[in-house]
Parts: structure tokens; C-alpha cells; sequence
């Protein structure tokens, strides 16, 4: 038969309400009984009860991650890969239970909105999200604690804390690249952008933009973040400049997809043209003939922070400042 927790407080010697207090989480019990306790549960191999442990700690023990983007673009982008392994690694440590929801159309906004709204989890976690998403205003609308993944596009009210979020520093990372490419000599140089209603690629446009401030317009196409969109913004730069001798590209498959157009027209990288991508996304950066140079973005360990500002964010029941981390150029042989 299953142990029961009045097993474990037998074979302890404590009371039920000792066990039921070690075993979900509860304060008040001195180091020598929790030690007696956990070896119990360990003999007899006690699981706790969920329905059990909620009752005490008034905790569904799950953190819902909901990744703005359609099924196939969170299963093909590596980026959504290290995000949610880094968020699962770190649920790990507080024994909490992911529930991966995405976005696939309008429709979506509510369901999710209403799971939310419905207590199954403690709180949230949200990223990939654009200009225009409705999830934010669902989220703070179910009161549900949430943390999310990248600046957000807004700002919170005077009388609201700040909005809790994990990015890395966008901006600098562009700058630092366009830097490089110009210590390099280049002069010519494009920027394949990302979707202008995602606050990373508006930022790393206005790092571009920093650095070169008189740039012809004609120098920027817009991307979409996938291989195709900067295969395709790669070769609408050529129609428009042939000459130019350097690329930078706001992530990795965008330049990926610019690497694969530049080799199709016979100029050699980084010979003729110079090319720096954004994440330095490994199974992209170095499996690119040439290897990538990029900036890097430590994507696992954000999706770590961001778990333990929800966790601090559970627990104090106050707002948490928001974290931007740096970035770093990483030089390989694109550039």
C-alpha cells in the first residue's frame, strides 16, 4: 500500500501536523525533527499529495511559461530551445512543474488568459511578445504574478511597481558589433533588422543607428527573425547595394539565411562582405561555414533569472526591478 503521512509520523516519532509541515514547505520545526522526518519519508518512500501540499501552501507547485509565437516557430528556433531549458532547469530547484502554453491565433489570447485567471498555476512567465499583444493587459487582468522575457513595450503606471522583466543589454550588443565591423575597415555596412514591433529588434536598430548615425537608408531591410526573412532581406540589400562590404544582422538565423544568399551570388565571406550575427546561438554560429561571428546573449541563465525573480516575486508579494544582462562579441571567421 501507499505510505501514508500517519506511517511516517510513526516511524519518526512526531505528530501528523510535524510531517505535514516538513513535507510541504512549512516553517516552525526545529532542524533535529526535520531530519528525522525527511529520513521517514526516504525509507518508506512517501510521496507527498499535491492536493495535500496545496491546502497548506497555497501553491500549485507549476509556473506557466506562454511563448507569443506559433508552435512551429518555438520548435524550430534554437532561441525558444535555451530559453525553456534554462526556465526548466531552475523550476527544478523549487520542485515547481512547467506548463508550456503558446500562441497560435487571436483565439488563443483568451484560453490562455482564462487558464490563467483559473489558479492552475502559481504564476507566469512571458516572452516573444510584440507591440500589439493583447497577453499583458489579459495577464495583469487575472492578477496573476507574471515575469516577463525582454523589455516590454510599455510602462507601468505611476502608482504601479516596475514591470518585472529579464532582457540582455540589446542595444549595447548592436553597438559593439557595428564597432568591430568598422575597426575591421568597413565601411559599407547594412543591418538586416528584426520585426519592428518587438522591442530586441527595435533596440538593436537603434544600437546600429548609434554608430552610424548618416547611414543611407537604403543599408536596412526588415527581417522577421527566421532564416528565410534575412535569406530575403539579404537580397533585397544587394539589389539596392551592391557595393556594400559588411552586414549586420539582428540574430543568427537571419544570418544565416544573408550567409546563404552572399555565397549564392559568388561574393566571399568576409572577403567581400563582413557578416556578424546576434545570440550566438552555437548551433547555428558554429556550424556555418564560415563560423559566425556574433553577439552573444546568455539565454539559459536568463530564462534562470527570470524564474527566480517569479519565485521572489511569490514570495515577497512585491514588485522585483528589472535585470538586463551584457552581452559579449564573440569573433569567428565571418568577421
Amino acid at each position: 500500500m501507499r505510505p501514508t503521512l500517519e506511517a511516517v509520523a510513526a516511524r519518526a516519532g512526531v505528530s501528523r501536523a510535524t510531517v505535514s509541515r516538513v513535507v510541504n514547505g512549512g516553517a516552525g520545526v526545529r532542524e533535529a525533527l526535520v531530519v528525522k522526518v525527511r529520513k521517514a519519508v526516504e525509507e518508506l518512500g512517501y510521496i507527498p499529495n499535491h492536493a495535500a501540499r496545496t491546502l497548506v501552501t497555497r501553491r500549485n507547485g507549476a509556473v506557466a511559461v506562454v511563448i507569443a509565437e506559433p508552435e512551429l516557430r518555438i520548435f524550430s528556433d534554437p532561441f525558444f530551445e535555451r530559453q525553456l531549458r534554462g526556465i526548466s532547469r531552475e523550476l527544478v530547484v523549487y520542485d515547481a512543474q512547467l506548463v508550456l502554453l503558446w500562441v497560435e491565433g487571436p483565439d488563443d489570447h483568451e484560453r490562455i488568459a482564462r487558464y490563467l485567471g483559473g489558479g492552475h498555476v502559481d504564476g507566469a512567465l512571458a516572452f516573444s511578445l510584440h507591440d500589439d499583444d493583447p497577453l499583458p493587459g489579459l495577464v495583469r487582468g487575472v492578477q496573476v504574478p507574471t515575469v516577463f522575457g525582454g523589455r516590454p513595450g510599455w510602462t507601468a503606471a505611476a502608482d504601479e511597481p516596475a514591470v518585472p522583466y529579464v532582457d540582455c543589454d540589446n542595444r549595447g550588443g548592436a553597438r559593439d558589433a557595428v564597432r568591430h565591423l568598422r575597426a575591421l575597415g568597413r565601411s559599407r555596412i547594412a543591418h538586416i533588422a528584426g520585426p519592428a514591433d518587438q522591442t530586441s529588434a527595435v533596440d538593436r536598430l537603434a544600437g546600429y543607428r548609434d554608430e552610424l548615425p548618416d547611414s543611407d537608408l537604403a543599408l536596412v531591410a526588415q527581417g522577421a527573425f527566421t532564416e528565410e526573412s534575412g535569406a530575403g532581406a539579404m537580397a533585397e540589400l544587394l539589389a539596392r547595394r551592391p557595393d556594400l562590404d559588411a552586414v549586420f544582422a539582428a540574430n543568427d538565423l537571419m544570418a544565416s539565411g544573408a550567409l546563404r544568399v552572399l555565397r549564392a551570388r559568388g561574393l566571399r565571406v568576409p572577403d567581400d562582405v563582413a557578416l556578424v550575427g546576434f545570440d550566438d546561438m552555437l548551433p547555428i554560429a558554429e556550424a556555418t561555414d564560415p563560423p559566425l561571428t556574433t553577439v552573444r546573449q546568455d539565454v539559459e541563465g536568463m530564462g534562470r533569472l527570470m524564474v527566480r525573480l517569479l519565485m521572489r516575486l511569490l514570495d515577497d508579494g512585491t514588485g522585483v526591478e528589472p535585470v538586463v544582462t551584457p552581452t559579449a562579441l564573440v569573433r569567428r571567421a565571418s568577421a
